[in-house]
C-alpha cells in the first residue's frame, strides 16, 4: 500500500502491534525480578538477624543519620528498660534521651546533654572500647566501628561479672597483708604491686615499675614462673630476694597466670620465710649439735667418719675413732653440783679442741664421752700419740666457782678399715674398747681386739643379763595400737618386749630376741610377757584386743596350750580379746604337733593371726591348713606405698586374699600420709605404725583409751540431741 503524494510512509499495522507486546513482557519480567529480589533481600535480611540473634553479644547496626538499621535479641536484653524504642528507622540519639529521662544510665545524672553529646561523639568517630554503666548496677564494654558508607556497626558485651571479679581481686590485692607483684609475661616487667610489697620491699611504686623482676632476684636469672617443677616443688623451692636497702631475704613464691591491663601477665605471692629458714637453721644446728659445748654430736659424728671412710678407701691411709669417756664424772656433779659439772664439760671440750688439729673432728656423744676422729693416720703409733697428748691435757686442774677439780678420763681407739670399714661398725668398736679400758684401768687407753671370743663375751653377758631381767621382772610390755582405718578407732595393741636397762637404757628386742631363742630363754620371757599382757588388757575397755607375739620355739616346748589357759585363767581376760601372732615359717613347718596346737588354741576362742605375711616362702598352700584370723602385711610392702605401684599391686592382692578367705587385713608399718591414703583406697581393715604412734607403756594406753572413751560419749551425747 502506497502513501499518497505528500504523506509520511506509513508503518505496516503488523509492525506496531508486534512491538507492544515485547516491552510489555520485559516489563513484567523487570517487576518480577525486582520483587523476587526484595524477597530475596528480606530472606537474606532474616537470616542475617537470626545469625545475629545467635552471638552471645550485643549487635546493633545504625545507617549514616544514626538510625536503626538491625539489632539482635542480645542487644534487645542488654537494653531491656528502652527496648520498646527500638524500631527501624529511629535514631539511636532518640533512645539515649528517652533513657537518660528515664534514668537508665546512671553516669548522665546531674549533666544529661554534656554525656549524650559525649555518646554521640564517641558513636560517630569511634577509637577505643569504652564502659557503660546502667541503672541496675551492669557494666557494658561498647565497641564501635564505621563501614564503608558512613554507617556503624556496634558490639556489646555484659562484663558485669568481669568487673566483679576485678574488684574483688584488687580488694585481695591491695588489702593482702602478703606482699604481691604483678608482672607481665613477655617482658618480665613490673605493672603492679601491693601496699604490703612497697612496705616490705622499700620500693616506691613508681620504682617498682621501672623494675623486672629478675632486678629484684639475687642470683637465680630465670622468673619463678617458668620452671619445669610441679607445683609443691615450685612452693618448697626457696628464693632470694634483695631488698631497696640491699638486705637479702628468703621467699616461698607461688604465681598463678591472669591477665592485668589486657596484658597476659602472672601474680606472684611472696612470701617471707627468712625467719623460718633461720630458725630451721638454728634447729638444724640443734639437731646435730651439743646444746652444752657447741660441738658436733652423734649423728653428725656418723657423716663425718663416712665421710673419712670415703676418701680412706682411695688412698692407704687410715681413720682412727678414738671413744674418751671422763672417769667418776657423776661423783663430780652429786657433790659440786650440775651447774659446775657443766663447766667442767666445757672446759674439757675446749681442751681437747686446743690439743687436736683444725681437720680433726671432736664430738660430743653423751654426759661424759667424747669421740674424736683422726684422720690421714699412716700406723697406729699415730693414734697412741694423739691419745697420750689428750689424756695429758685432761689432767691438769680446773679451777670452777672456787674449786679446784681434777678429773681423769680413759680411751677406746678403734682403726679403719681393719676395725669397722663405716662409722657404725667403727664406733662401736671404739665404744667396745673404751669398755675394755675403763675394766682394765681407768686413765689409759686401750685397742680395740677383734678376737672371736670378743663376740663370744658380750653374747654372755647379754644373756646373764637377761636371765636376771627375767627372774626379777625387769621387762615390760609396750604396746602399739591397732587402728581401724574406716573409723580411726583403737581395736587392740600389739604388745613388744621392752628391757630397760640400768646401764644401757632401753636395750633393743634385736639385740636380746635371739639369744633368748638361742639359750632356750625366749620360753619363760614370751611366758612372761603372755601374763603380763592379758592382765594389763583385762583392765582395758571390753571391744579391744591384745596381740602377742609367738616364737616358733615356744610350740615345740609342748607346754604352749597350758601357758595360754593359765595367762587366760589368772588375768580374767575372755580369749576372744587375746591374738596370737605367728609367722609363715611356722606353717611351713607342716608339724602335726603344731597345728594340733593351733587348733586346740582356736578352739579356746583365741584369735590367730599371720606376722610379717609375704616375707617367707611364695606357696600359699599353708592358708588350707590352718583357717586364720588375720593377716599382717610386713612392712616393706608398705614403705613407700604412694610412689611404688608394685607394692600397690601386692597390697591389693594381699586385700582381695583376705576379703575371699573372710579375714581381717592389718598393715604394719604405716608411717605416712599417702601411705595410710592408698592402703584406705584398696580396702585394708587395719594399720599399724608410727603414723598412728609408737610402743607404749600400760599407763600411757589407760590414758590413750579413756581419751577414745571420752570422744565415744561426746558422739553419742550429740547423737541424742539430734535425735
Amino acid at each position: 500500500m502506497r502513501a499518497a503524494a505528500g504523506e509520511r510512509p506509513r508503518k505496516p499495522r503488523f509492525a506496531r502491534a508486534s512491538h507492544r507486546p515485547a516491552r510489555h513482557d520485559e516489563l513484567v519480567q523487570s517487576r518480577a525480578e525486582a520483587e523476587a529480589a526484595i524477597i530475596e533481600a528480606r530472606k537474606s535480611h532474616e537470616r542475617l538477624r537470626q545469625a545475629v540473634d545467635l552471638l552471645p553479644q550485643g549487635i546493633v547496626i545504625l545507617d549514616p543519620e544514626g538510625r536503626y538499621v538491625l539489632w539482635n535479641k542480645q542487644y534487645s536484653e542488654i537494653y531491656s528498660k528502652t527496648a520498646d524504642l527500638f524500631a527501624e528507622g529511629a535514631r539511636l540519639e532518640d533512645t539515649l534521651r528517652v533513657g537518660v529521662a528515664r534514668g537508665d544510665y546512671p553516669e548522665a545524672a546531674g549533666h544529661e546533654e554534656e554525656w549524650i553529646a559525649r555518646r554521640l561523639e564517641k558513636l560517630y568517630q569511634p577509637g577505643a572500647r569504652h564502659e557503660q554503666t546502667l541503672s541496675d548496677g551492669r557494666v557494658i564494654l561498647i565497641e564501635e566501628r564505621r563501614t564503608d558508607d558512613g554507617g556503624v556497626v556496634g558490639l556489646r558485651v555484659d562484663i558485669t561479672e568481669l568487673k566483679q571479679r576485678e574488684a574483688s581481686f584488687r580488694l585481695l590485692f591491695d588489702g593482702n597483708p602478703v606482699p604481691m607483684i604483678v608482672c607481665a609475661l613477655d617482658d618480665e616487667r613490673i605493672l603492679g604491686v601491693n601496699d604490703a610489697a612497697v612496705a616490705h620491699y622499700g620500693y616506691s611504686r613508681t620504682e617498682f615499675e621501672k623494675l623486672k623482676i629478675r632486678s629484684l632476684q639475687a642470683f637465680d636469672s630465670e622468673p619463678p614462673w617458668t620452671t619445669d617443677r610441679s607445683s609443691d616443688e615450685q612452693a618448697a623451692r626457696t628464693w632470694k630476694h634483695v631488698k631497696a636497702d640491699g638486705a637479702l631475704i628468703d621467699l616461698a613464691i607461688y604465681s598463678r597466670e591472669l591477665t592485668y591491663a589486657e596484658r597476659p601477665a602472672v601474680l606472684l605471692a611472696l612470701m617471707d620465710i627468712t625467719e623460718r629458714k633461720r630458725a630451721e637453721a638454728r634447729l638444724a644446728f640443734m639437731a646435730q649439735h651439743d646444746g652444752l659445748t657447741g660441738l658436733p654430736n652423734r649423728n653428725l659424728l656418723r657423716q663425718q667418719v663416712d665421710e673419712m671412710l670415703l676418701h680412706t678407701r682411695r688412698s692407704s691411709e687410715k681413720v682412727a675413732v678414738l671413744m674418751l669417756g671422763l672417769d667418776n664424772f657423776k661423783a663430780v656433779n652429786e657433790t659440786l653440783g650440775h651447774a659446775v659439772g657443766d663447766k667442767l664439760l666445757r672446759g674439757v671440750a675446749k681442751r681437747l679442741r686446743s690439743t687436736l688439729r683444725e681437720e680433726d673432728a671432736l664430738v660430743r656423744l653423751n654426759s661424759d664421752e667424747f669421740a674424736i676422729v683422726q684422720s690421714g693416720l699412716t700406723r697406729p703409733e699415730d693414734a697412741v700419740m694423739l691419745a697420750k697428748r689428750l689424756l695429758e691435757a685432761i689432767a691438769d686442774p680446773y679451777l670452777l666457782d672456787g674449786h679446784s677439780v681434777v678429773i681423769g678420763a680413759s680411751i677406746g681407739i678403734a682403726m679403719a678399715p681393719a676395725d669397722g670399714d663405716d662409722s657404725e661398725k667403727l664406733l662401736k668398736s671404739a665404744d667396745m674398747a673404751l669398755s675394755r679400758a675403763k675394766l682394765d684401768a681407768r686413765g689409759t687407753f686401750a685397742f680395740f681386739e677383734a678376737a672371736l671370743h670378743a663376740k663370744a663375751q658380750s653374747r654372755r653377758k647379754i644373756e646373764v643379763e637377761l636371765r636376771d631381767a627375767i627372774q626379777n621382772d625387769v621387762l615390760r610390755p609396750y604396746y602399739q595400737p591397732l587402728i581401724d582405718l574406716s573409723s580411726g578407732r583403737i581395736t587392740g595393741f600389739e604388745a613388744l618386749v621392752r628391757w630397760p636397762h640400768a646401764e644401757r637404757g632401753m636395750v633393743s628386742p634385736a639385740e636380746f630376741i635371739p639369744v633368748a631363742e638361742e639359750t632356750g630363754l625366749i620360753n619363760p620371757l614370751g611366758g612372761l610377757m603372755l601374763r603380763r599382757a592379758c592382765l594389763d588388757a583385762a583392765t582395758w575397755p571390753d571391744d579391744v584386743r591384745v596381740a602377742v607375739n609367738l616364737s616358733p620355739l615356744q610350740f615345740r616346748s609342748g607346754n604352749l596350750l597350758s601357758m595360754v589357759t593359765d595367762a587366760l585363767k589368772y588375768s580374767g581376760l575372755p580369749p576372744r580379746r587375746l591374738e596370737l601372732e605367728i609367722t609363715e615359717t611356722l606353717l611351713l613347718e607342716k608339724s602335726a604337733q603344731v597345728l594340733a596346737t593351733l587348733h586346740a588354741l582356736r578352739a579356746l576362742g583365741v584369735r590367730i593371726s599371720m606376722d610379717d605375711f609375704g616375707t617367707g616362702y611364695s606357696s600359699l598352700s599353708y592358708l588350707r591348713s590352718f583357717p586364720l584370723d588375720k593377716i599382717k602385711i610386713d612392712q616393706s610392702f608398705v614403705r613407700d606405698l604412694g610412689a611404688n605401684r608394685e607394692a600397690q599391686a601386692i597390697i591389693r592382692s594381699i586385700v582381695s586374699l583376705g576379703k575371699g578367705l573372710g579375714v581381717t587385713i592389718t598393715a604394719e608399718g604405716v608411717e605416712t600420709e599417702a601411705e595410710l591414703s592408698c592402703l584406705r583406697a584398696e580396702g585394708c581393715d587395719e594399720g599399724q605404725g608410727f603414723l598412728f604412734s609408737k610402743a607404749r607403756p600400760n599407763i600411757e594406753i589407760i590414758s590413750l583409751l579413756a581419751a577414745q572413751r571420752g570422744i565415744d560419749a561426746a558422739d553419742e551425747e550429740d547423737a541424742a540431741m539430734v535425735a
